[in-house]
């Protein structure tokens, strides 16, 4: 009998010994790839945004675009006026004409000044356009300044 409680108390030992191991094993996989794989998320987007926002090019890109849209709203400006001087002299159908390019003109001119605007309120493109371009264009405005 006493080998007999002898062997159950040596197994109740391995027994436990295999389940500390396998909650030792548990605890090491959430600490380790547990922490990485909750963290993923988080690492994963800072490392897209490092890719991107802290890439040379993208950095190039946007600072010229800030540019390309304040020139295109003042492209636009120029045009209207141009549109609108001859529009004093031109005859009936011309003038139709004249009036229709400048309603679709007007409207280019606002998606450039909402483009302009949006990428300027972007906290990660914020950073990258030129301290002499204003925060924001004003689309109701006749004339467009591209520095302050």
């Amino acid at each position: 009998m006493g080998q007999v409680r002898e062997g159950a108390r040596l197994g109740a030992w391995a027994v436990v010994g295999v389940i500390g191991l396998a909650v030792l094993y548990l605890v090491g996989v959430l600490a380790f790839g547990g922490a990485g794989w909750i963290t993923a998320p988080f690492r994963g987007e800072a490392d897209k945004r490092e890719n991107t926002v802290g890439s040379g090019e993208f950095r190039q890109t946007t600072y010229e675009e800030f540019f390309d849209l304040c020139e295109a709203v003042q492209n636009a400006e120029g045009t209207i006026q141009a549109l609108e001087e001859e529009r004093k002299t031109a005859s009936r159908t011309r003038a139709t004409q004249i009036d229709q390019s400048i309603t679709a003109l007007k409207a280019t001119r606002i998606e450039s000044v909402n483009a302009y605007n949006s990428k300027a309120a972007q906290e990660h493109r914020a950073p990258l356009r030129d301290k002499d371009l204003p925060y924001r264009l004003d689309a109701t405005a006749e004339r467009t300044t591209c520095t302050n």
